[in-house]
């Protein structure tokens, strides 16, 4: 029988891995896994060797603060691979823990096969980090197509899927009257997947929600969790007093709600991609703690936050980031596109043009042959 150890280091990396090995079970039986993985490898079956929330950390300063904690982690999880001993070692995103987990074992066992899914950011910063992926991976699954020129200039082997997230996907409707009562119009609200991007932004959104309440009695919001933190959002809208405030989970439930917003405020990141295929306007927020915001300044090299306006090379979804990233200017920012519809349609044209670049439709059948391939 083969085997294939799925390691992911975070919920975001968790879903993307899922849509994969969804598509390589439905054809193929006869295969053995193991992974670092959270709920939604779960759902497939698939065992988790810890708890994923042992090694969600975020920024530099909370990794310094924990160095020796993740490095055992990291001997913990290559120890485990090895005694597993896959065909494939198929690693998903979070390259500052994937990647150092993947070297390792190549060096162990260089018979092992080591796909990575979601390249490393090396348009963004340290694009030297190429020269070294050479050495211990054997493939690169693209997310996006202009990332290919600077694997190809080392001779890594990779194919651009195109971004799983984007796929058409053929749910069935699901009814969220019981979750929006009196057919109020929704906002829905993402403050991020990790408790410490969560203890930042959740006060920040609970505040913005107080001033929109002073102006609209027509809107409900819902905060977009995951299952291990859903309860602590719920918790705080209960302390906070807002009656027209949700937190949802299920990824089903949240999908229908998004579709169903008329607008969304996100944590920079990779759910930018959905709220954009839903045709849903947005903006984006983001904050971290000040040494890390210098840090992060002095290191990249691209002037936005999003993909989109990376892609785009503007700034097509406003950015609302650090010392912006305040309830009075989301406030002030939604306020402006409610006060113009045209800047609602010129948003959604712009999105729809950029990510038209990112379909193939078959974005997690392609990396699922990858890894068929491989063995």
């Amino acid at each position: 029988m083969k085997k294939i150890f799925v390691l992911t280091g975070e919920p975001s990396g968790d879903k993307l891995a899922s849509t994969v090995i969804n598509k390589i079970q439905k054809n193929n039986q006869n295969i053995e896994y193991l992974s670092v993985g959270g709920t939604h490898l779960n759902s497939l079956g698939i065992k988790s060797i810890y708890d994923l929330r042992e090694i969600t950390y975020i920024g530099f300063t909370s990794v310094l603060m924990n160095v020796f904690k993740i490095k055992k982690k990291i001997n913990e999880t290559v120890d485990k691979i090895i005694k597993f001993k896959p065909d494939i070692l198929f690693s998903v995103d979070s390259p500052d823990f994937t990647l150092r987990v993947a070297e390792k074992v190549k060096k162990i066992d260089p018979n092992i096969k080591t796909i990575h899914f979601v390249a490393p950011q090396v348009w963004v910063w340290r694009e030297h980090r190429v020269k070294k992926l050479k050495k211990f991976l054997d493939h690169i699954l693209l997310l996006f197509p202009f990332e290919k020129k600077y694997f190809d200039k080392e001779n890594i082997k990779t194919t651009f899927t195109g971004h799983p997230l984007l796929e058409k996907t053929d749910r069935s409707k699901i009814d969220v009257t019981q979750i929006i009562k009196n057919h109020k119009k929704i906002i829905s609200l993402f403050p991020g997947s990790r408790k410490s991007e969560i203890n930042l932004l959740l006060p920040i959104l609970i505040d913005f929600v107080k001033m929109m309440n002073k102006k609209h009695n027509d809107i409900f919001y819902v905060f977009h969790s995951t299952n291990d933190f859903n309860k602590y959002i719920q918790n705080k809208l209960l302390k906070a007093g807002l009656v027209n405030c949700g937190s949802i989970s299920d990824e089903k439930v949240k999908s229908e709600i998004l579709k169903c917003s008329i607008f969304a405020v996100a944590k920079s990141g990779t759910i930018s991609l959905e709220i954009c295929n839903a045709q849903v306007p947005s903006i984006i927020i983001y904050k971290m703690n000040y040494i890390n915001y210098l840090i992060i300044k002095l290191l990249v090299k691209v002037k936005f936050a999003n993909i989109i306006n990376i892609a785009a090379n503007d700034e097509i979804i406003p950015e609302l980031i650090q010392s912006n990233c305040n309830s009075k200017s989301i406030y002030n920012k939604i306020d402006e596109f409610f006060l113009n519809n045209q800047l609602i349609q010129t948003q959604i044209e712009k999105t729809q043009n950029v990510i038209k670049d990112f379909k193939t439709n078959r974005s997690s059948e392609i990396a699922a042959s990858v890894l068929i391939n491989s063995f």
